[in-house]
């Protein structure tokens, strides 16, 4: 069923535009869409529908049928499945996060100071699921434009494979350029004692940091070789760099760690996570991964 593409219905913007984002993601990948809207006090569906004014379900009803008439005017020829489920949001997305691909959530817009919302449902939801997921907010579908390249936010201390497995596949799809952005302190040796900036210190070390990253990359450009791979480094805390070099990205991929390899006291989204995921001004792909824990 990993050819499946879920995306969760509320009947709110945002959750529209996380819709038609997951159709074109369906549509590139040549999947399946499932659209899920879960309430815990649906009716149990009779075997025949009743007309609208005996329909326990109508509203539900409606809103799927609005939206799947939105997916199918842009994607005619796309596989739509609808479903509603009686059950918490979080714990019928959580059910089938299992059975996806991916999972397509909307994130509340609250204006180009804040950028996202994510909502308690996606706060408790991005941590506590094996499959990737995209957090989509009002009009954010629109970004998918050619000309964009994709970035991905990369770890030297771990570089997962499933991270960039996800990220040069979305750009090979795209036929766009993959940005990969390494983002690091300087380290101590690069300051002076007055607090200032040794700036051959600085250069050195953003060299080594650049070779670092290109060697984590040579493989990955043997397994694309007609993909554009545009490698970064930036010397400054990671959360703030990919904010500013998604300026003009179609999509942000940032890894995260599995929470449970770690018993951690509960689940954790991450600082970098965290701070994309409400400042970046695209959709914003989470991909969880095997990694060293770190106390960042």
């Amino acid at each position: 069923m990993k050819d499946v593409i879920t995306a969760g219905v509320d009947g709110t913007p945002e959750s529209l535009s996380a819709v038609l984002w997951a159709a074109r993601e369906a549509q590139l990948r040549q999947a399946q869409l499932r659209l899920l809207h879960a309430w815990v006090l649906l009716a149990p569906e009779p075997q025949h529908r009743p007309p609208a004014d005996q329909d326990q379900n109508y509203w539900p009803h409606r809103l799927m049928h609005e939206t799947v008439t939105e997916v199918r005017t842009r994607f005619p020829d796309l596989p739509v499945e609808m479903m509603l489920v009686p059950k918490d949001p979080l714990d019928a997305l959580r059910e089938a996060a299992k059975e996806s691909g991916l999972l397509v959530l909307g994130a509340k817009d609250l204006g180009p100071v804040s950028r996202y919302a994510l909502s308690e449902l996606g706060l408790k939801l991005v941590p506590s699921t094996d499959a990737p997921t995209v957090l989509v907010h009002a009009r954010q579908e629109d970004t998918a434009e050619r000309d964009r390249a994709v970035l991905v936010g990369l770890s030297l201390h771990d570089p997962s494979v499933s991270l960039l497995d996800f990220a040069f596949a979305a750009a090979s799809r795209r036929r766009t350029t993959l940005r990969v952005l390494h983002g690091r302190h300087l380290p101590s040796y690069a300051y002076n004692r007055g607090g200032g900036v040794e700036a051959s210190a600085a250069r050195e070390a953003a060299h080594d940091a650049h070779q670092e990253l290109s060697a984590a990359l040579d493989p990955w450009r043997e397994k694309y070789p007609d993909l554009a791979v545009d490698h970064r480094v930036a010397m400054e805390s990671p959360a703030p760099a990919l904010v500013h070099h998604a300026a003009d990205a179609e999509l942000l991929i940032v890894g995260r760690r599995h929470r449970h390899r770690y018993r951690l006291p509960g689940p954790r989204i991450g600082r970098v996570v965290q701070s994309v995921v409400h400042r970046a001004p695209c959709p914003v792909a989470v991909v969880p991964h095997e990694g060293t824990p770190s106390r960042g």
